[in-house]
Parts: structure tokens; sequence; C-alpha cells
């Protein structure tokens, strides 16, 4: 990273802030010039409200004050999210971040669970996850570091106010050099030979060049997708839902430390809890609900008064098949979107200028950087897409188009090998690397109603007496341990008070 480029960045929103403030803070050695282009008429779709626990390891690397962060947001903390209906209607699950349990001789948790109910054991397996116990009680706190601890075996992220957040991380690029230009695009000049971006002409005239350019435009994809016509990959058929309308209301009550999905007849319903309202959603495909019907019924299912006017956005599930092309990078719904299912938008931002930074170019535009960027990116994307999926595929409701097409769908194969590894050992070992880990995987494979029929061999070497004990020691530790906890809103108020 010695040779100096410059890098602009087209677009702002979340997308376009992250990555400004990730370059501009490895940026001291004069390793880049950054860069930003972005139009306060277009504005960005800014409803992405809630993050996963990753996104705390992206301000400590870039040097944020999260209690500042979250007072000037609006945050609140996460620590799961609750799933409410979704396999049945009356069913409830939390896929919490965070643990259940710890192997015993080599055998992993939730094959003792699973042997447990086997056994005719009444307990959810939720009994013993730290996380989920604490969202139940409306508690948090911040995890210990010890790892002998049962309150380490957890982790958080955060509800904020998307667009709160990238005028935090502007004023943070800012002041530590980014430079900031207001204007439209009119015209992507080419070089004729070879196809890369040469430079960026505004309407007021100005002609902004670079070395690399990050297209955060959204879903417009102005640079890859209009300009390099990129190929596009429809994950539609397993993602059908391409519809949503979002409303902030009124704060009701104290907030929970959980995002909410409310399963509905032909979607479903997100509710965020930020400090002094909440970000309310709903999910749903165009072929069974208009956009009328969806958003009268938004606002007949909230909880509080409404605040602004619902807004609708429309998408289609997939991605460009290679994110990195030429001299142009796409971050964020300029490169694909999934659905706001599980909070993965942020996430995959995050990775994304991660690995960019990882695989920081030159001007020798070195294939071997930009390939390997597309092979990550490929991975991350279709392991996130696999975990979607599997909530649709596993419903037993039957009060809507929606989720008879779903449960009936094909899915993709490395979707199906892991249902029936599950189902048939309880296995789960190939899902240690990527965003969602085991727990998370366990979590929705059992809320959403498919339980394990085979063992791992070795519980055999367990009496069933211990595995008994083991689970009523710790569930009993846990319940101690989360009522010693303070309440959530407590907590947020002495931490990370907002004026709003």
């Amino acid at each position: 990273m010695s040779e100096s480029l410059t890098i602009v960045i087209v677009g702002g929103g979340t997308a376009g802030w992250m990555a400004a403030a990730a370059l501009v803070s490895v940026a001291t050695d004069k390793v880049c010039d950054v860069k930003l282009i972005e139009s306060d008429q277009i504005g960005s779709v800014g409803v992405g409200e809630a993050t996963l626990p990753q996104m705390k390891d992206f301000n400590d690397s870039i040097g944020i004050n999260e209690a500042d962060m979250m007072a000037k947001t609006n945050a609140t903390f996460k620590l799961g999210i609750e799933f409410v209906d979704w396999g049945k209607k009356g069913n409830s699950y939390i896929h919490p971040f965070g643990k259940f349990g710890d192997p015993v001789s080599g055998v992993d948790f939730h094959q003792l669970w699973g042997k447990y109910k086997k056994m005719g054991g009444v307990k959810s397996i939720e009994a013993y996850s730290y996380a989920v116990q604490a969202c139940r009680m409306n508690r948090c706190d911040f995890p210990v570091d010890d790892q002998a601890e049962i309150n380490s075996t957890y982790a958080y992220a955060y509800h904020f106010d998307a667009g709160l957040y990238a005028q935090y991380l502007r004023k943070f690029a800012e002041e530590r050099g980014l430079q900031r230009t207001e204007g439209k695009i009119v015209e992507v000049k080419q070089d004729s030979e070879s196809g890369y971006v040469k430079s960026l002409l505004l309407e007021s005239g100005e002609e902004i060049t670079g070395d690399y350019f990050i297209d955060c435009s959204g879903f417009q994809s102005l640079l890859l997708g209009k300009t390099l016509k990129a190929e596009w990959e429809d994950w539609s058929p397993w993602l059908v839902c391409n519809r949503a309308v979002a409303v902030q209301s009124e704060r009701s009550g104290d907030f929970p430390p959980y995002t909410r999905s409310i399963a509905k007849a032909n979607g479903w319903q997100w509710r965020i809890p930020l400090q002094s309202r909440t970000g309310n959603g709903l999910i749903y495909s165009n072929h069974y609900l208009s956009d009328d019907e969806a958003t009268n019924n938004l606002l007949r299912d909230l909880d509080a008064p409404a605040v602004k006017d619902p807004k609708i956005i429309r998408f289609s599930a997939g991605r460009f098949k290679k994110s990195w092309q030429k001299n142009c990078v796409a971050i964020g719904l300029a490169s694909g979107f999934l659905e706001p299912l599980e909070s993965t938008s942020i996430y995959l931002i995050q990775v994304a200028v991660t690995n960019f930074l990882k695989l920081f170019p030159n001007k020798t535009f070195s294939s071997a950087l930009s390939n390997e960027f597309n092979r990550l990116t490929d991975i991350e994307y279709g392991r996130v897409r696999d975990f979607l999926i599997l909530h649709y595929k596993l419903n037993e409701r039957d009060d809507g188009e929606l989720w008879r097409y779903c449960r009936q769908m094909s899915v993709p194969d490395s979707l199906q090998m892991k249902m029936k590894a599950f189902k048939e050992r309880g296995y789960i070992d190939s899902y240690k690397y990527g965003l969602f880990a085991p727990p998370s995987w366990i979590s929705v494979f059992i809320g959403q109603g498919l339980y394990q029929e085979g063992f791992d061999p070795y519980i055999s070497n367990l009496p069933d007496g211990q595995i008994k004990t083991k689970l009523d020691e710790l569930e009993v530790m846990i319940q101690r341990r989360v009522e010693l906890m303070p309440q959530h809103a407590e907590f947020v108020a002495d931490y990370c008070p907002s004026k709003m």
C-alpha cells in the first residue's frame, strides 16, 4: 500500500459513508486520497436500523467511540431477533447472539438437548441461552471477557437510526480529510480501449477523476450495473418478497433488547426499538399483496401512532456475479440485495469494505486482488442466502399463498444438504465459518420445527442422568445471573442517553 491512489466513492448513505470512514482511517500514511460524491436531491433508502454483532468490530476498528455514537444515533442494544408466528402461527423463538451451553466430553450442546428432548424433556433449548433469557427478561449489560463466566457467552449489536449513523460517519470522515462533493452525476466517462472508468462528469460541469471507483449508488448501481453492464444473478425464485413499506412510530413502553419479526398472512413485519421511536416495516411480494393493502396492514398493526408517512421500497433479491470489475467495486445495494430478514444488509457492506481494505489495490490493477474479492463475496452472499431461505422453507402456515409457495419450493443444493445433515445427525460443523455460526442455524432449525432424529454416536458414552443434571445446572446458573442484569432501558439511560 505504498503507492498513493485516488479513490472516488459514488453515493453516500450507510454504504458510502462506511466505506469513506474506513478508508480515511487507514489513509493517514497517504496511501490514498479519498473523495465522495453525493446528491442531497437523491438521498438514500435509509430504513435499515438493525445490525449484527460484527458492527461493533467495525466501529472499534476505525476508532469510533461507542457511547457517543449510540447517543447521537438514538441507538439501543440488540441481543437477538424474536420470530413470531414464523414456523407456524402461535410459535415464537429468539435467534440469539450467543451460544447454547458448552460441549460435554466432545459432544455439542445441541446434541445433549436433543437427547434430553427424546428422553421426554420439555424445556425449550432457549432455556440454555444466556442471550435469549436476557431478551425474555428485557435486560442488558456488557458481556465479560472471562470465558469461564456464563455472562461471557453472548454478544450484542445495535438498533440505530441509519440516517443519523451515516451523518455520524460523514462528520468522522470529513474531520480526517475526506473531500465531499455535492452534485449529480450526468455522465460516466470510460477509457475507449479498456472500458475502465476514467472520470465522472457532474451536472455543474465539474469532472472528478480517480484511479478506483466505489459504487455506493444504491439500487440504481450506476457504475457496476448501468455502466459496466455486470451480470445479474436472480434469487427471487427463493426469496420472493420484492417490496417493503416502512414507517416510524412513537415509542411504545420500554424498548426491548431485540428486534421483532412477526410473520403475517403474506409477508412479515419488523419492529425495531430506538430510544425515542420505533422503526416498523412490512416485507411482502406484490404477487400476493398490493402496495395499498400492505400499507394499510402495516398501519393497522402498529403498536403506537405513526410519526411520518409510510415509504414504499421496491427491490429484487439477487446480486451481481462480480462486485469488483475493472477499476470499480460495488458495495451495499449497488452490489446486490437479499431482503431485510436477519439484518444482513449492513453486515454485507461491512464485509465488502473490510475485504477491499485487505485486498487494497494498486495502479497495476491486479486481477488477483479483484478475483479474490469476488470469490469471498460469492461465498458470503451464498451463505446468507441459504440462511434466509431456511426461514421461509420451514413453515407450516396455510393462511397465505406466500407461505404455501415457499413451503413447496425447491431450495439450493447447499441448503438442502444442511437441512438433511441436521435432521439425520444434528450435524452443524460445516457452519463454523462465515456470518451465521452453529448457534444461529440451531436456533432457526429448531425454532422453525426441524429436529434432529439421529445423534452424535459419542453421546452414547454419556449417561442420561448426567445429561439431565448438566442441563438443570446450566438453566439455574443462567437464570440467577440474568436476574442481576439491569433493565435494558436503565442500562441505555446510564450509558448512552439520546437527547432526541
